[in-house]
């Protein structure tokens, strides 16, 4: 295929449908709680390199990520149901005010890839997605929407500080507990949706 016929393969509705999903399952606006919260602790999370390295997650796992989790005798639903636990702790940290991810000496207090890129951005939920909506979409239309994600995360992470600077401590606690029961529901619904069939593939 050419790169003119690639091209002619945009479609707005498709582009706005993969976007739109994309959108609400990386849930950026949601997870800005959880970075003010790693901020205050004194973690450092970079704007650029979060959003280069969730791009390459996203496009590899999109074209990859099926042979990738075969090489380890892996299904779709097992690494759905293990991102969901950790997701799970994610957000008994956020409302429970506990520290469960302790520091790794290795990466200092750089926060960017772990838990900031994945699970939060790039987890199994949008890596899930992705597999499901290439048989709705063209890949040309969920390249571009994966791509204006990117463009928003990275708009969301760089202005984090200066959200934290409008807004005051009371309300970021009030977000950081709602969306921290946002988050412990999307990892229930993640895992018992899988877990179910896991447990039907074994029967």
């Amino acid at each position: 295929m050419s790169v003119l016929e690639f091209l002619k393969q945009f479609d707005l509705a498709q582009f706005t449908g993969a976007f739109v999903v994309l959108f609400a399952i990386i849930d950026i606006i949601g997870t800005l709680p959880v970075i003010l919260n790693l901020q205050h602790n004194g973690r450092y999370v970079s704007a650029s390199r979060a959003s280069i390295i969730s791009l390459i997650l996203f496009v590899g796992f999109m074209y990859m990520g099926k042979a990738f989790l075969s090489l380890f005798s892996l299904d779709v639903s097992s690494f759905a149901v293990a991102g969901s636990i950790i997701v799970f702790i994610v957000a008994m940290e956020m409302v429970l005010d506990i520290e469960i991810f302790h520091q790794n000496n290795m990466v200092g207090n750089d926060a960017t890839f772990t838990p900031v890129v994945f699970p939060l951005i790039a987890g199994a939920g949008s890596f899930t997605t992705l597999l499901s909506i290439r048989s709705q979409y063209t890949d040309f239309n969920i390249l571009l929407a994966i791509i204006a994600n990117v463009i928003v995360v990275y708009l969301a992470l760089k202005l984090s500080t200066k959200l934290e600077k409008w807004l005051s401590p009371g309300v970021i606690c009030i977000f950081q507990k709602a969306f921290g029961i946002i988050l412990l529901s999307l990892a229930v619904k993640l895992f018992t949706s899988n877990i179910t069939i896991l447990i039907a593939s074994m029967v």
